[in-house]
């Protein structure tokens, strides 16, 4: 499948990959950039300790192998404080997976990176960006909603170690 890379709104093709780390935020110099092999480790940690049922190894490294697929790493100096797995298909943005070091919480990293991943989504002219997440994080919920998302449906027991439905959620660039 080859996803398509988006343009500009003066219709010029950007690319998605991040050649450098970026600034997110000045006040703590949170920086994000594109995460590679040698972060897989920084990357589970944070996934084993943020989840209920975390990802495995493979599937970030199955992430990382595709065209549409991105996974950010974002970082305070030298230290990982979080990630991020989307996918871009033509002009659709899909979060996978978004995660803040449980040490790092309520500090605003999660906010500034989906801050930063809707204003980029703008920049490539996204006509949305969606995710699910658990009808019971009302946390998450609240987070999405306070940045624009909105429940747009429900996909029943989607969630398969515990049966748990998700919502839907969407923001509409």
């Amino acid at each position: 499948m080859e996803a398509y890379r988006g343009a500009d709104r003066a219709g010029q093709r950007m690319s998605w990959r991040l050649d450098e780390p970026r600034l997110v935020r000045e006040g703590d110099a949170l920086r994000v950039r594109e995460a590679g092999a040698d972060d897989l480790e920084a990357i589970l940690a944070i996934e084993e300790t943020a989840h209920p049922t975390p990802w495995i190894a493979e599937v970030f490294e199955r992430e990382m192998a595709l065209d549409w697929s991105y996974l950010w790493l974002f970082e305070r100096g030298n230290k990982a404080v979080g990630f991020l797995v989307f996918w871009v298909i033509h002009d659709e943005v899909h979060i996978l997976n978004v995660a803040v070091d449980p040490a790092c919480r309520r500090q605003g990293i999660a906010t500034a990176v989906l801050v930063y991943l809707v204003e980029i989504a703008e920049e490539h002219a996204s006509s949305f960006v969606t995710l699910e997440v658990r009808e019971h994080n009302q946390a998450a919920i609240a987070l999405y909603e306070s940045l624009g998302f909105e429940i747009i449906g429900k996909r029943e027991q989607y969630y398969a170690d515990t049966g748990e439905d998700a919502f839907i959620m969407s923001c509409i660039l």
